[in-house]
């Protein structure tokens, strides 16, 4: 018992505040030069880590929280994007309301990084993932590289396919601890 309560007070709450979570989504097709690639916030709502042994992280987000942020989109062709992203052909945020990764290991990789492997569910699927993060001034930092489809998002295509969204996404993470 008072192993597991030392292993529960490591764990510290995220500082949602000065955390970050940033996709990035690219197109392809054709006439992809005349579409716009997407860099999307996801606020962080809650999470915790622990930044000793047994090393752990658990952060959530909800889909509907997530901006489109497109500073040269014109302010209504970013509205349709936001709009397609947490509806039911991407997102469809009121059916799947949370993101939410868990570390179920962290290994030392050299002084201040890690190799870290979870759980992330999004879209209501839960797929195995891993990837780096590495530790500066009290930040976690990584990127991690996933695949829409492997959630059950089908990547958007429009003009017949000639415009479309790749599949394969990017999230860069900042996260902070208080």
């Amino acid at each position: 018992m008072a192993g597991a309560a030392a292993a529960a007070a490591q764990s510290r709450p995220v500082d949602v505040e000065r955390s970050t979570l940033t996709v990035f989504v690219y197109k392809s097709g054709l006439f992809s030069a005349f579409a716009d690639d997407h860099v999307i916030n996801a606020p962080i709502v809650g999470g915790t880590l622990s930044e000793g042994p047994p090393f752990s992280v658990a952060i959530e987000a909800r889909a509907a929280d997530l901006r489109v942020q497109d500073p040269n989109l014109a302010v209504s062709k970013r509205a349709e994007v936001q709009t397609r992203m947490v509806g039911p052909e991407v997102l469809d945020a009121p059916q799947f309301p949370s993101i939410a990764f868990e570390s179920t290991a962290i290994q030392p990789k050299g002084a201040d990084s890690w190799t870290v492997a979870g759980r992330l569910t999004l879209h209501g699927q839960t797929r195995a993932v891993t990837f780096v993060a590495t530790r500066a001034n009290g930040r976690y930092r990584g990127t991690v590289t996933l695949k829409q489809r492997e959630f059950g998002i089908m990547p958007i295509s429009i003009a017949g396919g000639t415009v479309k969204v790749k599949d394969e996404i990017k999230i860069e993470f900042d996260v902070v601890a208080r």
